[in-house]
């Protein structure tokens, strides 16, 4: 069976930074296609105008798709289902799939969405990222424009107008696996520490808070986290019910980030004895130095066989891709990425202590 398309779901209210989010991901996705469904209320368009006159390859007309039948959670069966099997179906689908809900969307029922039997073998929800206005959140308005978000929600009849921001934003955050922190360019350092404090206290263990200025995140890191969330449904609890109901909490481990610019860095090391052992040791210093991805290759002592690995926050994964080639070296490489100020000879350092044969 084809291995399912990965699917991204960004979340976040109107004014967030959503479309700056996704077009910096286009501008940067490193020849990955990646098509976009994008929920917009009205007739103007707006989001999809923008990212389709962005002029990067991967975000062509034929790569935008565009709902505006009202809020995509609530139109999943007749609007969103159908439009996610036309990307499958395409002669040549895409790489990755990205999903911009409105402001007023809870992310929830839409993860629900991908268990079902037309599109679950096909598809997985990669990740779920919540953006967030950290000026507006702040100051306790959650919003950059409430009157905006207002006029938004009164224009989808299926949407409860009356529930505070503060209960939809908190929706946001229970179903994340990353919160974007956007606009911290407005918030001075202590500010903008608290908020991510606050942010990780209040989203499930193992949630990533970083934070940017203008949506600029490595693709490395907004893609690829390998969540399937649509499994993990029970573990992102809907905190108001003025959609779906939903089940209970789940457990894993926080981390938060204090710095806007991010590092990556190659380290090599000789090849290692235990596969298994080896993957403890990384999770380990993951958790130690709060890194968000980790991945690379390692050769194993006394096997053939390429060992790949993959680490999203202090999960782990690695498998045999393939034969080593004869020419190439028995070493292990790995990309780290993270946010700016990670301590390189530490890592490797820390790294290096079972890593050898």
């Amino acid at each position: 069976m084809p291995a399912k398309i990965p699917a991204t779901v960004v979340t976040g209210f109107l004014g967030s930074g959503k479309t700056t989010l996704i077009r910096h991901m286009l501008n940067n996705a490193n020849g990955r296609r990646i098509a976009l469904i994008i929920n917009e209320f009205g007739d103007l368009g707006v989001d999809g105008g923008i990212l389709t006159g962005c002029g990067d390859e991967t975000c062509t007309d034929d790569d935008v798709m565009e709902l505006s039948n009202g809020c995509i959670c609530c139109t999943v069966a007749e609007d969103f289902v159908p439009t996610l099997q036309k990307l499958l179906d395409r002669d040549v689908p895409p790489d990755h799939i990205v999903i911009e809900t409105s402001g007023l969307a809870l992310p929830q029922p839409l993860v629900r969405a991908f268990n079902w039997p037309e599109i679950s073998t096909r598809v997985t929800v990669d990740g779920v990222v919540t953006v967030v206005d950290g000026k507006a959140v702040t100051e306790g308005r959650f919003a950059h424009d409430v009157a905006a978000v207002d006029a938004q929600r009164a224009m989808d009849d299926n949407l409860d107008h009356e529930t505070p921001l503060s209960e939809l934003f908190a929706d946001q955050v229970a179903c994340a696996d990353m919160i974007v922190v956007n606009k911290t360019d407005l918030l001075d350092e202590a500010e903008a520490a608290e908020l991510a404090d606050r942010l990780t206290a209040e989203s499930r263990d193992g949630v990533h808070v970083v934070r940017t200025a203008m949506g600029a995140l490595p693709v490395d890191v907004l893609l690829g986290r390998g969540q399937a969330a649509e499994a993990d449904i029970a573990n992102r609890h809907e905190l108001h019910h003025h959609h779906h109901d939903d089940g209970d909490d789940g457990d894993d481990d926080h981390h938060h980030h204090d710095h806007d610019e991010f590092d990556s860095f190659v380290v090599t090391l000789p090849e290692i004895a235990d596969p298994k052992a080896f993957a403890d040791q990384v999770a380990a210093v993951i958790r130690g130095h709060d890194i968000l991805r980790l991945k690379g290759f390692a050769a194993v002592a006394g096997k053939p066989m390429r060992l790949t690995l993959q680490a999203v926050g202090p999960r782990v994964d690695t498998y045999f891709d393939r034969p080593l080639a004869a020419e190439e070296p028995r070493e292990t490489r790995l990309v780290v990425i993270g946010q700016a100020g990670l301590d390189r000879a530490a890592i490797e350092r820390d790294l290096r202590e079972k890593a050898p044969a």
